[in-house]
């Protein structure tokens, strides 16, 4: 019989795991990016996403702004 400490070390790898593949699942999930003359464009307002946005996530699809709103609609319906 596997003690208490054996049964929370495999729901931590569970969730581990769980958390994992949900990451993975975004990350494919995401939009590709609208490129109009080299800048990338918001997929939702059509306005140039800001440059430090891009400087940290390079395959930033949407500008700080509606990325927030996504984000939030998402957390709403309870993703």
């Amino acid at each position: 019989m596997p003690d208490l400490y054996d049964s929370a070390q495999e729901r931590e790898l569970q969730n581990q795991q769980d958390a994992q593949a949900a990451h993975i699942a975004r990350q494919c999930a995401e939009p590709a990016q609208l490129i109009v003359d080299g800048q990338v464009l918001c997929i939702d307002c059509d306005e140039a996403v800001q440059p430090g946005r891009l400087a940290a996530k390079p395959t930033a699809a949407r500008c700080i702004h509606c990325q927030g709103i996504q984000e939030r609609k998402g957390a709403q319906h309870g993703r």
